[in-house]
């Protein structure tokens, strides 16, 4: 049963494919923004946020893009990447794949962590310094390398062929 759902929705997801794939494509670019700007927001509001309203200012910004970008821009990939899953006829376990949703986990770990220092930057506490921030603010695009890498690549393609069959 689980199965004819599964193949009725790849049905109808393949005349759309590519156009999920757009979406696809801009949610992570949108998210990406937000995963790679917030951290300099944090940075300022470490190093720079010594008046309230300097520290007011911030939070609003940092609140705003977690909220209305990042979080929307977080569901959509997960969304359109999940439907790509699917919509892809024997998707089987691939090692590239692996490792990317293991990306994906990570960028999305990162993204609830980044949430939480905006709650506590909004509470007026400050986590951490502006050199921790900074360092942070690599993680992110050494995931996407890695993600990106994963998606064009497919490196070790053929690692679980004999488990398929193939």
């Amino acid at each position: 049963m689980v199965l004819d759902v599964l193949h009725s929705f790849e049905a109808a997801i393949v005349p759309y494919y590519d156009l999920l794939r757009v979406f696809h494509i801009i949610s992570i670019i949108s998210w990406m923004a937000g995963l790679l700007y917030l951290p300099r927001l944090f940075v300022y509001h470490a190093e720079r946020g010594t008046t309230s309203e300097v520290r007011e200012t911030l939070s609003i910004m940092e609140w705003r893009l977690m909220n209305y970008i990042m979080h929307p821009a977080m569901a959509a990939s997960w969304l359109t990447g999940l439907a790509l899953l699917l919509a892809l006829p024997g998707w089987g376990p691939h090692l590239w794949m692996i490792v990317k949703a293991v990306g994906a986990v990570c960028l999305t770990g990162l993204h609830v962590y980044f949430a939480y220092q905006v709650r506590a930057f909004r509470k007026g506490g400050r986590t951490h310094s502006g050199r921790f921030y900074r360092i942070i603010n690599e993680v992110p695009t050494f995931l996407m390398i890695l993600i990106v890498v994963m998606a064009i690549l497919h490196p070790w393609d053929g690692v679980f062929a004999d488990l398929r069959g193939e």
